[in-house]
């Protein structure tokens, strides 16, 4: 059960800190519906196997989100 724990803990640190850089990088606010929209964005890339934050930042600069 704590290992299950630790890997969730991991994973919303990976998807955290790269939408938290996203939208640092862009000024959009976290709360707005733009950054709930990259959050989203960021949890179907994760999904699909970019389960890094570089991988993950990687792969919504590819899509070039705005």
């Amino acid at each position: 059960m704590a290992s299950a724990f630790s890997s969730q803990s991991e994973d919303v640190d990976v998807l955290a800190g790269a939408i938290y850089t996203w939208c640092a990088e862009r000024n959009i606010k976290l709360r707005s519906q733009q950054g709930l929209s990259i959050a989203n964005i960021a949890i179907d890339l994760y999904h699909a196997g970019h389960q890094t934050q570089d991988d993950l930042l990687m792969a919504l600069h590819d899509r070039e989100i705005h």
